[in-house]
């Protein structure tokens, strides 16, 4: 199969490492990697800003870049999320581009998801002694409803101890714009976040956005209670 990468804004300016790992992974699995170098932002930050017609200039170059693409895989629940969910209301009136978002959307997949659903293949041999506690981002669950998938993958590394996280649920206070505008709020919201992430006993706290992983870790460090924050694929590989 040959799987093209939609790194996401975030992962391709902050964590280069990840996009490299996802294609080390699918390569190790027997696939071909591409990275179409048109994709641009999902447009979610102007979306969730109001921005409705900068949005859809920014989703349609996104669009057309991955046009040719067999199947499209992001390391963001967000990310695709956005895509998933908003693109065809936004592109409702757009007959054209209403066509090529749903093409994107039936090619597209958060990473979890398409190992374990589409793959099928959630031993990837890695093995990593650590306790480790899982944040179920909202976008990843609440708009993909992926729920068992990343646990699958986490399960099946080996020597690695899975604690739960008190009130996993709750928001972590990021949602990008969100904590921009309503920073306080936010700000309670990683607080709570961060203390059920230390009740947890964890040593490491991983999930499938770096936004929200970014965020609860950078407000431990600020008050000097941090533990390492890893998205599950840099994880994965550091166990293979």
């Amino acid at each position: 199969m040959k799987i093209s990468l939609f790194i996401t804004c975030l992962g391709d300016t902050m964590f280069p490492d990840i996009g490299v790992t996802m294609s080390k992974i699918f390569t190790r699995l027997g696939h071909t990697v591409d990275f179409p170098e048109g994709q641009f932002c999902c447009g979610q930050i102007s979306f969730n800003s109001g921005y409705m017609d900068d949005t859809r200039t920014v989703a349609r170059a996104l669009i057309d870049a991955f046009e040719d693409s067999e199947v499209v895989v992001g390391p963001s629940g967000s990310c695709i999320g956005m895509i998933h969910h908003n693109y065809p209301d936004l592109f409702k009136d757009d007959p054209v581009y209403s066509k090529k978002a749903k093409e994107l959307i039936d090619k597209s997949y958060e990473f979890s998801q398409f190992i374990v659903n589409v793959l099928k293949t959630p031993d990837l041999g890695a093995r990593y002694k650590a306790k480790v506690t899982y944040h179920p981002s909202c976008h990843a669950t609440r708009l993909l409803g992926l729920k068992e998938e990343p646990l699958t993958l986490l399960q099946h590394i080996q020597d690695l101890e899975i604690v739960p996280l008190p009130e996993a649920h709750l928001c972590c206070g990021f949602g990008g714009t969100f904590s921009i505008k309503m920073p306080r709020i936010s700000e309670a919201m990683v607080a709570e976040k961060a203390q059920h992430v230390l009740e947890s006993g964890a040593d490491i706290l991983t999930g499938l956005d770096m936004g929200c992983l970014m965020n609860i870790s950078g407000y431990m460090e600020k008050h000097g209670r941090s533990i390492p924050a890893m998205h599950l694929i840099q994880l994965l590989g550091k166990g293979m």
